[in-house]
C-alpha cells in the first residue's frame, strides 16, 4: 500500500533500525519504545488487521517472533516480555498494517500493561457465549 508507513519501511523508503528480515517478515525497533529493545515485527505483505492476514503469513510472523525474541531479551538483559497486537482504532491500532510488539520487561521497569477487568453477570456471559457460538456456526466454524 503506497501510503502505509510500515510498507515504506519494509521497502527501505523510510529509515529504521532493522534487526531481522526474512522472505516474508521484517522486524525493526519501535521509534517510540516502551523499553529499550521494543521491537515491531510485520509481514512484508500489507494486511490492515489480524483478521485479514492469511494463516500462512501469520504462521511466518509467529515463527519469526519465536526466533528473534530470545536474542532481544538477552541483548537487553530482560527476564520477560510482552507480546501484543492491536486491531482497529478503538483497540489502539495507529498503523493499519498488522504488526506485533515485542517489549522486553525488567523487574521494576515502571510499566504496568494490565487491562482493567470488569464484572459481568453470569447471564450476560452465557448470552455472549451463545451469540458467539451462533456466529461461529453460521460461518462454518466448529464451536463448543
Amino acid at each position: 500500500m503506497d501510503s502505509c508507513i510500515f510498507c515504506k519501511i519494509v521497502k527501505g523508503e523510510i529509515p529504521c533500525e532493522r534487526i531481522y528480515e526474512d522472505k516474508d517478515t521484517f522486524a525493526f525497533l519501535d521509534i517510540n519504545p516502551v523499553n529499550l529493545g521494543h521491537t515491531l515485527i510485520v509481514p512484508k505483505k500489507h494486511y490492515p488487521s489480524l483478521v485479514e492476514i492469511t494463516e500462512r503469513d501469520l504462521g511466518k510472523i509467529m515463527k519469526a517472533i519465536k526466533t528473534i525474541t530470545p536474542g532481544i531479551l538477552r541483548s537487553c538483559g530482560a527476564e520477560a516480555f510482552n507480546l501484543f497486537q492491536n486491531n482497529g482504532s478503538h483497540a489502539g491500532q495507529d498503523v493499519f498494517h498488522v504488526h506485533f510488539h515485542i517489549i522486553p520487561r525488567h523487574e521494576g521497569d515502571g510499566q504496568n500493561i494490565k487491562l482493567k477487568t470488569r464484572k459481568i453477570s453470569p447471564e450476560d456471559m452465557k448470552n455472549a457465549a451463545e451469540r458467539i457460538k451462533k456466529e461461529l456456526s453460521e460461518t462454518k466454524i466448529n464451536a463448543c
